[in-house]
Parts: structure tokens; sequence; C-alpha cells
């Protein structure tokens, strides 16, 4: 690892693997002197299994229980099952992400959902967490939180984890992840050497200051976390990122083509961020991502699109700043 990534990976990360590890007295009386408003905000859809009990355990600690936060956002993406009846039940308040902006039309993608949902939200401080997250999550919130709360200097935290792996019915304490391992990993430390020391760069937990989250773009698709890594890197530099280690994440996982669509997009999303040569000329990716099966005569192959779209960075949005007037005023 380089030396600046090193340093940093020693000064900026920290742990909060349990809420015993967590000071929430000092984080409310943190966020009562900031005069912080704090958002919380689940992507969601088709996740009826898993939103209910996760939205119930976080407005029953941190909205009910605690004042920690604000408000509970769930941007439901176009569901076709009851994801947006259950997370209203629970106490969220449910917004379809057609019904945000609508003057810009709806994408579809996770990064459009959370873009989105800065122009669905109020708070000076915006917590992202995936809604398909299995098991006692109830730290993730105040532990992304603290870094924001308690060092001005930080403007954007990523959680990272262990993330256990069952294939065919064999369960490995670790092994998730393999995206990230074959894919985001090399081609981070090839290109963004100073962010080597993150260790989870598309995980999907995160948080952010409104300032500076809507100074960037959001790629519409899944490489939205590794394109928020980089762009962030120019606006907040290094010594504005830090990341909390949160213990565990489990969450359903994905087949093996599934993730190579994934894969593309990042890939796409890495390269479109990339420069070569002495006049920094963009790289252009192909776009297509060819995968093949085996009819058992055949391979057989299917090309999927994997050219990424992104939105611009909210700040740039007339209805936007509109909206945010009204907040402000």
């Amino acid at each position: 690892m380089r030396p600046d990534a090193r340093a940093w990976f020693e000064h900026r990360t920290t742990s909060a693997t349990s809420l015993a590890e967590i000071d929430v007295d000092a984080l409310l009386t943190a966020k009562r002197r900031g005069g912080h408003r704090i958002s919380v905000v689940l992507p969601a859809r088709d996740e009826e299994a898993t939103v209910g009990i996760l939205v119930r355990d976080l407005v029953d600690r941190w909205v009910e229980g605690v004042p920690l936060v604000d408000e509970l956002v769930v941007i439901d993406s176009n569901s076709s099952d009851r994801t947006a009846e259950v997370a209203r039940a629970a106490g969220a308040e449910v917004v379809a992400a057609a019904d945000v902006l609508p003057t810009h039309g709806d994408r579809p993608g996770k990064g459009e959902a959370l873009w989105k949902s800065l122009a669905a939200t109020t708070g000076d401080l915006v917590v992202f967490m995936d809604s398909d997250l299995l098991g006692d999550v109830s730290h993730y919130v105040p532990g992304l939180l603290t870094p924001l709360l308690t060092d001005p200097r930080v403007d954007y935290v990523k959680g990272c984890y262990t993330r256990p792996l069952t294939v065919d019915g064999v369960h490995r304490p670790a092994g998730g992840g393999r995206v990230t391992e074959l894919t985001a990993r090399p081609l981070l430390n090839a290109l963004w050497p100073e962010l080597a020391g993150f260790v989870q760069p598309l995980g999907g937990e995160y948080a952010g200051r409104r300032s500076a989250l809507e100074q960037v773009p959001f790629v519409s698709s899944y490489g939205v976390e590794v394109g928020l890594l980089i762009d962030l890197l120019q606006v907040c530099g290094l010594q504005g990122l830090a990341q909390v280690d949160l213990g565990t994440r489990t969450h359903s996982h994905q087949t093996d083509e599934a993730l190579g669509k994934m894969a593309g997009q990042i890939v796409n999303t890495l390269l479109a961020r990339a420069e070569r040569g002495r006049h920094g000329r963009r790289l252009e990716p192909g776009g297509l991502l060819t995968q093949f099966s085996h009819d058992g005569a055949r391979f057989v192959p299917t090309s999927h699109t994997v050219a990424v779209d992104q939105r611009p960075p909210m700040a740039t949005v007339a209805e936007y700043a509109s909206l945010r007037a009204g907040v402000v005023g």
C-alpha cells in the first residue's frame, strides 16, 4: 500500500462493530450543538421480505427510542411487490422514485434512487443503507454518523465489514464481495492507489454531508458507490473521507451471471473516470458485456448493455435549488 493510503487507513478507520463501542449520548450532544438534521435513506426495489424488519428496527431505536434520526425515507424504485406497503406500515416515509423531480424523468437503477433521495429528504447529514440487510444492524446508523458528528473535517464515511458467503449450502465466515475482490479493488489500486485503504469500496452503507453529496454526479446503475468514492475524493480530498468497521454484513447473494453484469457496470464507471496520457483524454469503455452459456451442444453468447449513464450534481438542478430554498427558509 502506498504511504499516503496506509497513513489514511491507520488514522481514518474507526470501529463501531456494536452499540457498546458507540457513545450515543455524545452523538446526541454533537447533533444538538451542530444544529444537524439527519436523514436515513433506504433505496428499495422488490424488498418486501426484508425492508419491513429493517425499517421497524431503525424507527424503534433511532427515531422513537433515541431521537438521533429526524426522517427515515424509503425510495421505492418501481417495485412489483409490496415493498412500499410493508415499509410504510413499519414506520418509514415511502417515496416513489418516479414522483421525485418528475420533469427529469425516471431511470432504472439504484443510483437513480440515491440521487433522487437528495431531493426527497431534508437532512444536512444523510445516511444510506441497503434494504436487503439481514440480522442485527442497529449499530450501523450511529456508527456511520460518529465521524461526521465528531470531526468537522470528515465529509463522507464508508462502512466496512466482513461478508459471510453461503454457496450451495456451504457457509463461509468471509468470502462475500466477489465483485469487489475481482474487479473493483484491482482497478482502484491501479488507477487511484490513494484509495487502496478502503476495505469495501462497493459497500452500500455510507453517510455524508449534503454539502458534499450535492456536488457530485450519481451513476444511475450499480456503479454508483465506486463513482461516488472517486468523485468525492476530488471534492473533499483524501482526508475528507473516512471509514468505519461495522463488524459483519449479511444479505442475499447474486448469481454469477448477475455479478458479471454488475462488474461490467463498475468497470464502465471506473474507466469513464480514468485518464490516459499526458493530455488527460478520457477512456471510452465499450458498453457491452457478452456472457456465454452452453446449451449442451455449443456455447451461446448473450450480450448485455453495461454502459452507464449518470445524473448531474444535484446542486446544478434548478428544481432542487428551489426545494432547498424552501427547507432553509
